[in-house]
């Protein structure tokens, strides 16, 4: 028996079972129950007691009664009764080596080992991990030792990752196509390899597969704990809001199972996420409540993580005591468990709490050992965080406590050193922003020595990087909706071959002499589950119910939060029914029973029923059948004759074949109108975020002129007094005079020019926001338009050593949409920043415009890059489309400027591109077209 299985696998047993009985149930039996056990473990430990029952009369039954014990023994750990787990895992392993059984054996050993991690008995972990792989090795058995290595290899890396490189870095083939179950564990130890080397974007890259095919294989404790730590990855690199969709898809996976170790994870990394948000109070209710639920599992690697969490909130709320205790206590469990990281952060920790306690001897001893720590494993993240920490203890330190200076010293004092190594660390990080509060530190620490030019210069640093900060938390969620929908579509379509084969199975079973139906029932399935609009999906049920079993009222009820039943389509003889809401409760009801029992009702004769239940008069027989898609009910379905005895079993299963399709129809209609909701907010984000670069723009541009300005006047000042205390004091020459009135002239005309400049550009920009906020329609000169645009951008174009050529003649009008139409350059421009000039400076950008020929103009926006690949040509105007995923890229702006220029604009966009660049041409209109009220236009 295989360790793990795929839902596709699983949904086979699932049909296979169906029309078995008696002990012909076991060989399906076994296996269905066996790959269940965390898919659903309660139905998976009742499969496993009829199985029981079943195997009292079998010969031959201690494989599998062996088999079933290590299934329990998964259910109980599974459920933290870790002692009975413990106790049927060891007995299933001696009957497993009386019989000889390898890799029954191998399975056992594998779950001892999970056992003793949540016991803390990490030297017990290793020994039965080696002990599963050599079980599987000796029958012969490569994917179980594979996964049983992969597994040794991730825990390794948590002790010694330069060890644990050289120990596994060459056991897998990582261009190999392997089996799911294994792709789990080898990504789940690539994982946690590069986030140990601070590579969090690659992290979290390698914890998304391990999601996908934890989910797959039915591994879902894994899944649960892979979707913890692609949240935290969002969160080490600053996008929280990110990080806490994947806590909360953690939570969503761990609450249904009823397993605290899952649960109480999931809260508690969903804790520290909400803690770094700034919601203190929130943070502290779920860290008790998962210190609550955890509380058995002290002496594991989570408890330890709930230690350095609570240390951490502690801080945050200035509880210096209590971080000290909780750091203290993280350190004992880092000597135990053996586990480098728990180290860094225990002694980090405490020396940030102790720097608070006026204890700055002991706290810079605790921290250098951190940073040691740290540069000794090439953990840059928990480096750069030491190194933080001993410039906080150095800076409170001041001239009250002599501290000794660091060695090779070179900045003005220890503080700004620990600073500057810490923010060349930073800049080594992919992916990483590198905090705005470090640059504000850094500032504020040269402010308080004098150095106002160079506090300048950290202080601008950090509003860029503030601004970065945003930028890309706006990207990351973009990243969690595409990763979202990837998923999601993934499941849906998992789910959809799983119903559509239930469907041709009862189907097969019953009608088997009747192809001719199957094939039409089929055709009939595509038409219905083609449609994403839950409208015409009720139009084709009706028209083929109406033609293959012509009832007298057809209906579809759906579910109204939860409580009642809404009709939401309903037929009586051809005329809508009027609305009836019926509770779920409701006693009579045969549809509330159909829903509450999740199974199909048969009324074969209404007038011999003793209570005849909410049904129209003419209705002599009704059939009721569940709309079910996995694990839910949507609602349900009823056709209704005028005749007793109306539907036999051709009828139903024909109707219960719609019924499953039109369920797969609705829930994907259900899921698109999500998806267009979730793109709408996405795109608001993107015009938001792009405002807020505009408008850093414009602040940048307006710096020069009003720090010029501002430079002339205190000048003129300084002047002005030299020439009081002449005038005071010995007497004022004419030619003293004279020049004071030639500097003041010359100063009063530059400051003119520069606050004209700086007026000139704040009028451009209030025009500009005004037109991308409101999306007014305008008779505006295309020229001044440009000059508008493209000043806004000018900050972030000098920014990347890169330049732009307008080329655009005066004289052009157009009645249209100048914001619109403003969005459309500047996604032009960001895309060419982003993407054109990869690893090179001094790129070209041009933006011109043609005379307008036959009410139309031609404006070309060409650059020097190095051109977009043939194989991507035809993509760059799908939605969510990016080659810089993760690095700026959304994979919006292409798709929304198209969507711009073909509707609102009522233009045309078309690309070139070749090794020497690439040019984008927009043929617009003078005069944009007028929007029909009726149909009003989707620009997005």
């Amino acid at each position: 028996m295989d360790m793990f299985a795929t839902d596709d696998d699983v949904a086979q047993w699932e049909l296979a079972l169906l029309p078995l009985k008696g002990a012909a149930r076991l060989p399906v039996l076994l296996p269905l129950a066996w790959h269940l056990r965390q898919r659903d473990s309660l139905r998976a430990v009742a499969l496993a007691d009829e199985a029981t029952q079943l195997l009292a009369s079998a010969p031959e039954a201690r494989p599998a009664r062996a088999r079933l014990l290590v299934l329990r023994a998964e259910v109980a750990w599974l459920m933290g009764e870790l002692e009975t787990a413990q106790a049927q895992a060891d007995e299933a392993l001696q009957a497993f080596r009386e019989l000889g059984e390898h890799a029954g054996c191998a399975d056992t050993h594998w779950l001892r080992a999970w056992i003793a991690v949540d016991n803390g008995d990490h030297l017990y972990r290793d020994a039965e991990l080696a002990r599963s792989a050599q079980a599987a090795r000796d029958a012969g058995d490569a994917e179980r030792e594979a996964i049983a290595d992969a597994a040794s290899a991730r825990w390794a890396v948590l002790r010694d990752i330069g060890s644990a490189r050289e120990r596994w870095g060459d056991r897998f083939d990582l261009a190999a196509d392997v089996p799911p179950a294994l792709d789990c564990w080898i990504n789940d130890f690539l994982g946690i390899a590069a986030s140990q080397g601070s590579d969090f974007g690659g992290a979290a890259g390698f914890y998304l597969r391990t999601y996908e095919a934890a989910l797959e294989t039915g591994q879902v404790r894994a899944a649960i704990i892979a979707a913890s730590n692609i949240g935290e990855k969002f969160s080490n690199l600053n996008d929280h809001h990110s990080a806490l969709e994947w806590m909360q898809r953690a939570l969503d996976l761990a609450r249904p199972t009823g397993w605290p170790r899952s649960i109480g994870a999931a809260l508690l990394h969903t804790a520290d996420t909400v803690r770094r948000l700034g919601r203190l109070d929130a943070a502290d209710e779920l860290l008790h409540e998962a210190l609550e639920i955890l509380r058995p599992y002290a002496a594991s690697r989570l408890f330890a993580i709930a230690l350095q969490y609570q240390g951490d909130l502690c801080l945050a709320r200035a509880d210096y005591a209590g971080a000290l205790d909780a750091f203290e206590r993280l350190a004992v469990r880092a000597d135990v468990l053996d586990q480098a990281d728990f180290r860094m952060v225990a002694r980090r920790g405490q020396a940030h709490a102790l720097c608070f306690l006026d204890r700055p001897a002991e706290a810079l001893v605790l921290a250098q050992q951190a940073v040691e720590l740290a540069h000794g494993h090439d953990n840059t993240y928990n480096h750069i965080a030491g190194l933080r920490v001993l410039a906080l203890i150095h800076s409170r330190a001041g001239a009250h406590h002599l501290l000794p200076a660091p060695e090779g010293m070179t900045e003005a004092n220890p503080t700004l050193h620990y600073l500057h190594r810490a923010l060349a660390i930073a800049s080594t990080i992919t992916g990483y922003t590198v905090p705005g509060d470090l640059y504000d530190a850094l500032a504020a620490e040269y402010a308080r020595l004098e150095d106002y030019r160079r506090a300048y210069d950290m202080a601008r640093a950090a509003s860029v990087s503030h601004e970065k900060t945003h930028s890309q938390e706006a990207t990351g969620r973009a990243i969690a909706m595409q990763v979202h929908q990837q998923t999601e579509q993934a499941r849906a379509e998992g789910m959809h071959h799983r119903e559509l084969a239930m469907s041709e199975a009862r189907r097969a079973e019953l009608l088997q002499q009747t192809s001719a139906t199957l094939e039409r029932l089929s055709a009939i399935g595509q038409e219905i589950t083609i449609h994403l609009d839950a409208a015409a999906v009720y139009e084709v049920l009706n028209r083929y119910v109406q033609a293959l079993l012509a009832p007298h009222v057809f209906a579809v009820y759906l579910i109204d939060g939860g409580r009642a039943l809404v009709p939401a389509f309903a037929l009586e003889g051809g005329q809508p029914m009027a609305p009836t809401r019926i509770e779920l409760d409701h006693t009579t009801a045969w549809c509330a029973r159909c829903v509450r029992e999740r199974s199909e009702v048969y009324v074969q004769d209404a007038a011999t029923e003793p209570v005849r239940g909410p049904l129209p008069d003419a209705s002599a027989s009704a059939l009721y059948v569940p709309l079910v898609l996995g694990e839910r009910v949507l609602g349900v379905v009823t056709v209704q004759s005028t005749q007793p005895h109306a539907f036999g079993e051709r009828e139903r299963l024909i109707f219960r074949t719609l019924c499953a399709y039109g369920a797969i129809a609705l829930d994907n209609a259900h899921a698109y109108r999500q998806l267009q909701e979730a793109q709408s907010a996405l795109v608001s984000q993107e015009k938001l975020a792009a405002l807020g670069a505009l408008m850093a723009g414009v602040a940048h541009e307006l710096n020069t002129p009003i720090g010029n300005s501002l430079l002339i006047a205190s000048t003129l000042e300084q002047k002005t007094e030299e020439l009081e205390k002449t005038l005071n004091g010995p007497g004022l020459r004419r030619s003293e005079l004279t020049a004071f009135i030639a500097d003041a002239r010359r100063a009063s005309e530059l400051v003119m020019r520069g606050l004209r400049s700086a007026a000139d550009l704040v009028a451009s920009f209030k025009q500009v926001a005004v037109d991308r906020t409101t999306e007014q329609r305008r008779t505006f000169n295309l020229q001044q338009v440009t000059h508008e645009i493209v000043a806004t951008m000018m900050n972030r174009i000098r920014a990347s050593s890169h330049r732009i050529v307008v080329e655009v003649p005066d004289g052009i009008a157009l009645d249209s949409y100048p914001g619109p139409f403003g969005q459309v350059i500047t996604n032009l421009i960001n895309n060419a920043l982003l993407h054109a000039f990869d690893g090179r400076e001094g790129g070209r950008i041009r933006l011109m415009a043609h005379p307008a020929v036959d009410g139309r103009v031609t404006i070309v926006f060409d650059d020097n890059g190095g051109g977009i690949a043939p194989e991507n040509l035809t993509r760059i105007f799908d939605p969510f489309f990016t080659t810089k995923l993760g690095q700026g890229g959304s994979g919006l702006g292409l798709s929304i400027s198209y969507n711009i220029v073909t509707s609102l604009l009522g233009g045309q966009i078309g690309v070139t591109s070749g090794p020497h660049g690439t040019a984008f041409t927009l043929e617009l209109p003078l005069v944009a077209p007028s929007p029909d009220p009726a149909e009003p236009v989707t620009i997005y």
